[in-house]
């Protein structure tokens, strides 16, 4: 992070703990993330409720992962796509 950038802190609930959150990006941004992150691990734990709360938080990070990687992927396809009409 840059120096002088502004830092928030913003306290959400995922999963029912609390955690204060330190960065540059709003408020709502932060509480944003930290929803789907919620919304996520409680879809998780629904399909698999024997899932300890370790195993639910790497299930979800990995799914997290998997989900950008993928957007990425497809961006970087759509970015090539463009440049290719363009020529």
């Amino acid at each position: 992070m840059l120096s002088g950038t502004q830092k928030n802190r913003t306290t959400v609930d995922i999963y029912g703990q609390q955690y204060t959150i330190v960065g540059s990006e709003s408020s709502s941004h932060i509480r944003l993330v930290a929803s789907m992150v919620d919304d996520k691990m409680r879809e998780i734990s629904s399909a698999n409720p024997s899932l300890d709360i370790n195993k639910l938080a790497v299930l979800t990070a990995v799914n997290a992962v998997n989900d950008y990687l993928k957007m990425k992927d497809h961006a970087e396809r759509l970015e090539q796509e463009i440049k290719r009409v363009k020529e």
